[in-house]
């Protein structure tokens, strides 16, 4: 892998830190895994080994990633798009995946092991080690207190308790040395919010037009001889004749003062019929044929209106409008938090940066392409016995 891909999957996987942070503060194969996921694998903690030679163990800042961790974790994932593949189709498929895995583990390490340094190395570690209990007994408690249960749904995550609390430990301080270098907080003055929220608003803060209104739909079947055509609604009258005629007459009995939602249970055909014909919340251009010639008709009438018969294909409708809403775009006043929020976001998101360039100084890493075939062909003869 390039360099220059290496700096933009690091910063990728720093970048989702960062969010995770923020949010907290402010509140054909396997589907890719989420990043909540690649936490989950656990890692390994061995220092003084040798540099790796054959692609088994990769070594970063005086701590290994094993292959056993990287393969063992993933093999059940990987092993659906293993059995209906050959090799070459597997890696084609997963490399990219194990890749984003095997650099996401790289550049945690080196965040901690830079977190840790400006912490003050060893004497943070009683605090982490408080922290990281109290973290052990919270995910305790969420299995209402039975160790076994939590146990076990750590075996199934690839954790024992060790490799729990160490992961926890890390989390922690890495968190904490972002939250560090984010930006401080500083007023957005007004241009910036008024800037933001036109860039925002097409895609964020305009509301579609919408209409409600209650239908009688009347479907018929042209070229048979008319039916009776009270003798069941779930059939199409017969034709277009029999159709207008029974038209008519509901609208005389509306025009006489009977229930619209009623008249739609007894002689609408249409899939509405059973909630008095009802549609809410329509958009008008969401509406395909026949049904767009609604959208038309509802231009001319004002809600409370009746409109029809209205002839469209084999249906003869009657409309009653409800609500008519044009498109229309929230004031900034309504969202300016939301704006604010988001020109926050983008600020810290940019410090990012800083951090990324400083930890891909050292992250010059030898046998890592050795390393991520080695843990493919692992996955895949494991996959297959």
């Amino acid at each position: 892998m390039s360099e220059e891909k290496s700096y933009v999957l690091v910063k990728a996987v720093l970048s989702f830190c960062v969010l995770v942070l923020i949010d907290g503060c402010e509140s054909g194969g396997n589907p890719a895994l989420t990043e909540a996921e690649l936490e989950t694998i656990p890692f390994a903690q061995r220092e003084g080994l040798p540099e790796a030679s054959g692609g088994f163990v990769l070594v970063v800042g005086g701590e290994t990633v094993t292959a056993e961790e990287i393969v063992i974790p993933l093999t059940e994932h990987f092993r659906p798009t293993a059995q209906r593949s050959d090799f070459e189709q597997f890696k084609q498929r997963v490399g990219p995946e194990l890749e984003r895995i095997v650099v996401t583990r790289v550049s945690n390490i080196l965040l901690y092991n830079q977190a840790k340094k400006d912490a003050g190395g060893e004497q943070i570690e009683e605090r982490l080690e408080k922290l990281a209990e109290a973290q052990v007994r919270r995910f305790i408690v969420s299995f209402g207190g039975d160790y076994a249960k939590a146990e076990e749904a750590l075996k199934q995550m690839g954790f024992d308790w060790v490799s729990f609390k160490k992961y926890k430990k890390r989390e922690i301080i890495s968190q904490s040395y972002i939250a560090s270098r984010l930006p401080d907080y500083r007023p957005v003055n007004y241009s910036e919010l008024m800037d933001c929220y036109y860039d925002m608003k097409d895609e964020f803060f305009v509301a579609p037009a919408r209409l409600k209104f209650q239908l009688i739909d009347i479907q018929f079947d042209a070229g048979t001889s008319m039916p009776d055509t009270r003798s069941s609604i779930e059939n199409r009258v017969s034709s277009i004749e029999a159709a207008r005629e029974l038209a008519d007459e509901l609208l005389g009995r509306l025009q006489a003062g009977e229930d619209f939602g009623e008249l739609a249970k007894q002689y609408s055909h249409g899939h509405r019929a059973m909630f008095g014909g009802l549609w809410k919340a329509v958009e008008p251009d969401s509406l395909a044929q026949p049904y767009d010639i609604l959208a038309v008709e509802a231009e001319k009438i004002r809600p409370g209106q009746i409109a029809g018969p209205i002839e469209a294909g084999e249906h003869v409708f009657i409309m009653k409008l409800e609500e008519k809403r044009a498109e229309s775009v929230e004031p900034f006043e309504k969202v300016q938090k939301q704006v604010e929020q988001r020109i926050i976001i983008e600020r810290r998101k940019q410090a990012i940066d800083e951090i990324s360039d400083r930890l891909m100084q050292q992250a010059a890493i030898g046998e890592k392409d050795k390393f991520i075939d080695f843990c493919l062909e692992e996955i895949y003869r494991i996959s297959n016995q």
